[in-house]
Order: C-alpha cells, then structure tokens, then sequence
C-alpha cells in the first residue's frame, strides 16, 4: 500500500529536475499525477512512462488561465484536487547593477507569481474535496541569500512568506501548505549561463554529505508533506541540502 494511494497530485515544471523527481516519487506512492510544463515534448514522455494514472498538461504557470485549464484537466481525469507541488522555477545569475528590469520581473514572474497563482486555483478545489496539501518549492536562497542571485533569491524569499501566509488563510479549509528549500540538487539549474566558473565537485565535496543532492531526495520529502501522517504540518520549512546552510568544510 502505498502512502500516497487514492490521492490526485499537480505538479509544475515536472518535465525533469525536481519536478520529474516528485510525479515518479508520487506515482511510486500511488498517486495519480498531473504535469505541468512549457516542455511540452519532454514532460509529455514522463507522463507517458509513468502510465494510465498520469496525465500531461503544457501550460505556463505565469498565465492565470493555463491555471484555470490545468486544475481543469486534472479534475475531469482523476475527479479531484488532493496535492499542489508548485516547482516550476528559473534562475538567472546577474549582479544588482546588472540586472534590467525585464530579467528581474521574468523571474519574479515564473518564481513568485507562478506560486500565487497555483495556490489561488487549487484551493477552491481542495477546500470542495475537504483538504489537500500545497508543498512549495523554494530553495535555500529563500532563506539565505547569495551574491549574484537577487531576482533569483527575491523569488525565493517571496515563496517562503507566502507559504507561511497562506498555511494561516487556508489552514481553517483544511488545506496544510509548507515549503521545502532545495540546495545542491542535481538539475538543469545548476548548468545555468554564469555558473559555468564554479568547480562543483569541490564544493559539494565540501559539504557535509560531501556530495550534491539527488532529486528523488528532495521528493522523499515531499511524500510525507503529500500524506495524511504531515496532518499537523504547517506553515513549515524544511530545508534539504545536504548541510550546505550549515557551513563548508574548507
């Protein structure tokens, strides 16, 4: 039996990354899952190798309808909302004086606004299934800051706040919301443009665990925030990165 059996889980920006990491964790669990990405092709083979309890979505969760169309699929497939994992996320490496005002809002708009707006669609439908869970995806630049990442961590520290706001508005629904802050993880962001300088190895190896994390790990996580056993679970952040936040070992 698994923990997750029965319920329905919308999951953005699972075309790879964390987001592919969680829709197969979930779907392990038993979960029927639906995915969301611009990348239309790939997310659509995740879907596909997942089987019959999968569905595949393309949308961009900085437009409000594509939310509309999304929770929309999900409840004429599966018939209900129990799981909202709001991932889908960029990063742009660029100094303060550097940054114009299009890459700050371009961000700000996938990182921030995409979390607003999926937590304002599925609540309804949540609340009308009697609970759910909202898990989202910050990162350890949500609570600490780096130099060269201020859209990037304005993002990040926004989703860390409304998290928290929302488990307050939403927690009399029944609806638990709680982020998870990544660092380290093995993904497409780390191979970001102006991260290319950044011997990676050496400074993983200088963290505790003494390697980069694995996406699968971060869903680990998430599996229990998505289960009835997170019940007294909210407004939390949970932080998995390897001790990265603790300090290097230089």
């Amino acid at each position: 039996m698994g923990q997750l059996d029965g319920k329905v889980a919308l999951i953005t920006g699972a075309a790879r990354g964390i987001g592919e990491g969680f829709a197969r964790r979930f779907a392990a669990e038993g979960a029927r899952v639906v995915l969301c990405d611009l990348l239309e092709e790939q997310v659509g083979k995740v879907a596909a190798s997942l089987g019959e309890h999968a569905l595949a979505v393309p949308c961009d969760v900085r437009r409000e309808e594509h939310w509309e169309r999304f929770v929309a699929a999900a409840r004429d497939r599966f018939g209900r909302v129990d799981v909202l994992v709001n991932n889908a996320g960029i990063v742009r490496v660029s100094p303060l004086l550097e940054t114009s005002l299009e890459v700050y809002l371009d961000v700000v708009r996938t990182n921030q606004v995409g979390v607003f707006l999926g937590m304002k669609a599925v609540a309804p439908a949540m609340r009308a299934g009697g609970g759910g869970s909202i898990i989202n995806i910050s990162s350890i630049n949500g609570l600490h800051a780096t130099g060269g990442l201020l859209a990037y961590c304005a993002s990040k520290f926004a989703v860390t706040g409304m998290s928290q706001a929302a488990a307050q508005e939403l927690g009399p629904l029944g609806i638990r919301v709680n982020s998870i802050h990544p660092g380290g993880i093995e993904t497409a962001m780390q191979d970001a443009p102006g991260f290319e300088g950044i011997d990676s190895a050496a400074y993983y190896a200088a963290t505790p665990a003494g390697r980069s994390g694995r996406p699968e790990e971060v869903a680990d996580l998430g599996v229990y925030l998505a289960s009835d056993a997170a019940s007294y679970v909210r407004g939390a952040t949970f932080v998995v990165d390897g001790g990265i936040a603790s300090g290097l070992r230089y």
